[in-house]
């Protein structure tokens, strides 16, 4: 079930927050709860991705770009998604949550997202590929940029962002059916 209380928790908290800069970081605090484990007692990945939702969306609130969403009647996907699980996150753990937008091309967003445990640890990291859709399709990120004030060119996607685009654009699909 997605957890619709603590979005609506991370919505009253950021009405609160500063603005950020589109290149700036969220950070977040949050809770593993009995109904984010898996039967190994820890964070399932499944819930991680769906904590995540608890970074990103907060973060397009603070940037700006939400109220672009809405009054452009936008809507924000997620295309693609590689994550690294590191460390365990048991049962009432706390972690932080960094969220920030690393760069952005023609077609997609890149985002970056990790949490962090207690200890200073990563327990895992990801690389989102995002994007701004309309009735249309994909909105062109020149254009969000331009509506959201950001006139600056995007800084370089990371080596490790450029691998992972490149590998995904070669990606067949549909996939073969097996």
């Amino acid at each position: 079930m997605y957890p619709v209380i603590r979005m609506a928790h991370q919505f009253f908290k950021v009405r609160r927050m500063p603005r950020l800069a589109p290149l700036d970081t969220h950070v977040t605090q949050h809770r593993c709860w009995p109904w984010d484990i898996d039967i190994f007692m820890e964070l399932n990945n499944g819930r991680a991705l769906t904590l995540y939702d608890l970074g990103r969306i907060p973060f397009a609130v603070r940037t700006g770009l939400y109220v672009q969403l809405r009054k452009n009647n936008w809507g924000l996907t997620v295309a693609g998604v590689a994550v690294r699980y590191r460390r365990r996150i048991r049962m009432f753990e706390k972690i932080e949550m960094n969220s920030r937008l690393v760069s952005w091309d023609d077609r997609f967003f890149y985002i970056e997202q990790s949490m962090w445990k207690a200890n200073g640890e990563c327990a895992n990291h990801a690389m989102f590929r995002t994007a701004v859709t309309d009735t249309n399709g994909i909105v062109n990120p020149l254009r969000v940029a331009e509506v959201m004030g950001v006139a600056d060119n995007p800084p370089p996607l990371p080596p490790s962002f450029q691998a992972w685009s490149q590998a995904e654009d070669q990606r067949a699909w549909p996939p073969e059916r097996a």
